[in-house]
């Protein structure tokens, strides 16, 4: 179903018309919505995620929905192994070079820090931290090698302005994206690649809310909370069609001048202190426990969807 229409984006039908877009984790949550207004707005949009069947029905559903847009090609990879980005790299290049990536593969889960295994560690920073990394990576080299200007986009968090307790893989692994933001932004743009970043606050979606809140209603309706937010100035959630415009501008050679910036957009949470989870310091042991039950079953869930 699709998350909006062409109303909600403040740019003209068209805009995005020759522009090859590469959005990871584009199947599901923030990374279905950026990919479904390029795709309206007229752009060919790659989607990677690691769930195959879910990747190829979110880009039959994009197509479906929009068929005067562009085309969005579902791919699986899986951007923890090095040489499975170069592969599916290769497939993108051979129909053209992109113009656009977007970094929003991600994992996250809340946990006390002293409850984390390695493996828990990796599971989160291997996809943030290290796939992103070497996503951007491997299309750099390629857009350097041939002259070719674009634009990057990496989705992080504003925890990476003030930390990010009980969630540290996550805050520690997109603090890292926003330094790579900033230093290639100075590195590689002038050979005309741009970098910046969003910071969203609250976008419910159900796969991060099952891990952020878990046992909450919103958790399993995958919806916002229904009362409002007091930790947030403008009291709600963020819309999607703000996110996804915002996403299209950053993209777009219209904003040709921004370059190693990182945009909140969050109703100004973090500067009221929100956008974190330090009120999770209040929790004990029977709390945590329901927490990583909650967390667990989330998992299963998604384990079995992948066998479907």
């Amino acid at each position: 179903m699709a998350e909006f229409n062409m109303d909600d984006l403040m740019f003209k039908p068209g805009l995005m018309k020759g522009q090859r877009i590469l959005i990871t984790g584009g199947g599901t949550g923030l990374g279905k919505v950026m990919a479904e207004a390029c795709v309206m707005l007229g752009a060919d949009v790659y989607i990677w995620g690691r769930r195959g069947s879910v990747i190829e029905a979110a880009a039959k559903e994009l197509m479906d929905a929009h068929p005067a847009g562009g085309k969005c090609i579902g791919m699986a990879c899986d951007i923890r192994v090095p040489e499975a980005i170069h592969d599916a790299m290769d497939t993108i290049w051979a129909d053209g070079a992109l113009t656009g990536l977007v970094n929003n593969a991600a994992g996250n889960f809340i946990s006390r820090t002293e409850d984390l295994s390695p493996r828990a560690f990796d599971a989160i920073a291997n996809i943030v931290f290290r796939g992103s990394f070497f996503v951007t990576l491997d299309a750099g080299k390629r857009w350097l090698a041939e002259g070719k200007h674009a634009s990057v986009i990496s989705i992080l968090t504003t925890w990476v302005w003030h930390g990010g307790p009980f969630t540290v893989p996550s805050a520690m692994s997109k603090a890292g994206l926003n330094v790579m933001t900033q230093s290639l932004a100075v590195e590689w743009g002038g050979r005309g690649i741009r970098f910046n970043a969003i910071a969203p606050g609250p976008f419910p979606t159900e796969g991060a809310w099952a891990r952020l809140n878990p046992g909450s209603t919103e958790a399993t309706s995958g919806g916002p909370p229904e009362k409002p937010d007091p930790t947030i100035p403008l009291n709600r959630n963020g819309e999607m069609r703000e996110l996804a415009n915002m996403a299209v501008y950053l993209l777009d050679p219209g904003s040709a001048y921004i370059n190693g910036q990182t945009i909140a957009i969050d109703g100004g949470g973090h500067l009221k202190g929100g956008g974190g989870f330090g009120r999770l310091s209040e929790w004990g042991d029977a709390e945590w426990e329901a927490a990583r039950n909650a967390i667990k079953g989330a998992n299963e869930k998604d384990r079995a969807q992948r066998t479907v």
